[in-house]
């Protein structure tokens, strides 16, 4: 927890606001959506009860949920390569960095579906208990942020090409999700590959809950968890595996 907390000050170390952007980013640009999104474009998704800013805030949960997997897996090639220090020190516990860009990622999301969760209860006088549900749902998404974390960044100290690639990737997944539009409005033949991403299950399922008041199914979970641990535990194998020959490439 204190490596969680030094990351999160550290970015803000030196600013007049400090902690208080932790706040304002998201609220900024929860604005910025609302005003272009809702106001100038008119943009809707078509649900029954939907106003003005709806479609800012649904596009709103789906990059918050976007940005816990994007700045773990831009954050991961530097682990390594940047601390080569830890990499000399045996008792280091090598394996805790991309868990303390996790944690700190996690800190900034609570934030904003806070935010997103007072707004939206503003806009429709009230949200449903199934609101609830967004943790769970968080949850694997993060085994998920963690499993790729580990894996990047070891495979980035013997393949430095792969820290041009995540910038592609994360990029790749802001469009290749339904962040701004819905799976339904997708064509058929396309859906298949959307459905490999690992943000649209969770995307769809927090615009449910916050939108219809659904409960997640639990099949559907189970499965999608089932699937994060498998790609937790293999990040960390590969991690593990690899991490003895750190200190000869570094």
């Amino acid at each position: 927890m204190q490596l969680i907390w030094s990351e999160v000050a550290g970015r803000y170390r030196g600013s007049f606001a400090g902690f208080l952007w932790s706040f304002i980013n998201p609220l900024f640009s929860l604005v910025m959506y609302t005003f272009v999104f809702g106001v100038v474009f008119k943009a809707r998704w078509g649900f029954s009860t939907e106003n003005t800013f709806d479609f800012a805030l649904v596009l709103f949960a789906g990059l918050i949920v976007h940005g816990l997997l994007s700045e773990c897996i831009s954050r991961a090639p530097f682990l390594i390569l940047g601390n080569p220090g830890y990499v000399k020190q045996v008792v280091f516990p090598l394996e805790i960095l991309p868990v303390v860009v996790l944690g700190a990622s996690l800190l900034h999301v609570a934030i904003s579906f806070l935010l997103l969760i007072v707004v939206w209860s503003i806009a429709h006088e009230g949200v449903t208990l199934a609101a609830a549900f967004i943790p769970l749902l968080i949850l694997p998404l993060s085994l998920i942020a963690v499993g790729v974390g580990w894996f990047i960044a070891a495979a980035t100290v013997y393949f430095r090409d792969l820290a041009q690639l995540v910038t592609f990737i994360s990029s790749g997944l802001l469009f290749f999700s339904p962040i701004f539009y819905p799976v339904s409005s997708v064509p058929e033949p396309f859906r298949a590959f959307l459905e490999f991403n690992p943000l649209t299950y969770v995307i769809e399922r927090v615009r449910a809950t916050l939108i219809g008041g659904e409960i997640p199914e639990l099949k559907g979970y189970l499965i999608y968890f089932l699937i994060s641990a498998a790609v937790a535990w293999f990040g960390y194998a590969w991690f593990q595996k690899t991490r003895t020959g750190f200190a000869d490439v570094i």
